[in-house]
């Protein structure tokens, strides 16, 4: 990274022209760090790309990917029912269910949380949510470590992005908060050899590496996040920004959107 956001980050804030996205995530103390013993169940729903796996510790039992998006019918449930059967695994036999935390699509993380809640507590297991772009940056090229920008589109020519690090074994690690960033202002604070675009990228922000999100990526995610769950009902993602019916909603009743309405949606 260039010279000023590098120490930004590092200095634990984001450097001017970002807005941090709010993790929201409250773990919950006296659950054990992310189980390797058990199958884990990973639904990762960020982006159009959306995809679900079955692991158990590094091997990759069976995975499915999705395609989200508006006009989509819901593919998660499914692809999660198949792999499952693949498997010849009851939902009683896992061990955890991971889930994208996002930032990302409204709809679509609100689908993968959703099911992921359903499950863990129709199974008794933990929830752990790891960052989206996390999860993104494990499906840089083997070869490929470094420091990087992930990122992701965001709307209104903005862009989610993660400062990570890719050491040699291909684990990745964050380096920073996640932020919403403008494109121009991601453009002039990163080189494009530093940045790593989640499915496509603007014509003016040229980046070296494309990536699909992939599920089983998670096995490659290293952070605070597998050290302990989520408080499986107080959880939700990391929209990253308001729903575009919320938003409007709010511009032409001008006031925001009762609490009871947001959590009758």
């Amino acid at each position: 990274m260039h010279a000023s956001m590098h120490a930004s980050t590092r200095a634990g804030g984001p450097p001017e022209g970002h807005v941090v996205v709010n993790s929201g995530m409250s773990t919950v103390i006296g659950f054990p760090a992310l189980p390797t013993h058990a199958p884990v169940l990973v639904i990762e729903a960020a982006t159009a790309a959306g995809s679900v796996a079955l692991l158990q510790g590094e091997e990759r039992l069976a995975s499915r990917q999705v395609t989200m998006g508006a006009g989509m019918r819901d593919g998660l449930f499914p692809a999660i029912e198949a792999l499952l059967h693949e498997a010849a695994i009851a939902p009683g036999q896992l061990g955890a269910v991971v889930c994208g935390a996002g930032p990302g699509s409204f709809t679509s993380l609100r689908i993968a949380a959703s099911l992921a809640k359903g499950l863990a507590h129709g199974s008794g297991v933990p929830l752990y949510a790891v960052p989206s772009l996390l999860i993104a940056a494990a499906a840089l090229p083997e070869q490929v470590q470094g420091e990087f920008v992930v990122h992701a589109d965001a709307l209104r020519g903005e862009r989610y992005a993660l400062p990570v690090h890719r050491g040699p074994t291909g684990a990745v690690m964050s380096a920073g908060p996640v932020a919403r960033i403008t494109v121009e202002t991601l453009r002039t604070q990163t080189s494009e050899a530093q940045r790593v675009a989640v499915l496509e990228s603007p014509a003016a922000l040229p980046s070296a590496w494309t990536v699909s999100p992939d599920a089983a990526g998670v096995t490659q995610a290293m952070g605070n996040w597998r050290e302990a769950p989520v408080e499986l009902a107080a959880w939700e993602p990391q929209y990253g920004r308001l729903a575009e019916a919320q938003v409007k909603w709010e511009a032409a009743h001008g006031h925001p959107l009762p609490q009871t309405a947001l959590r009758g949606a």
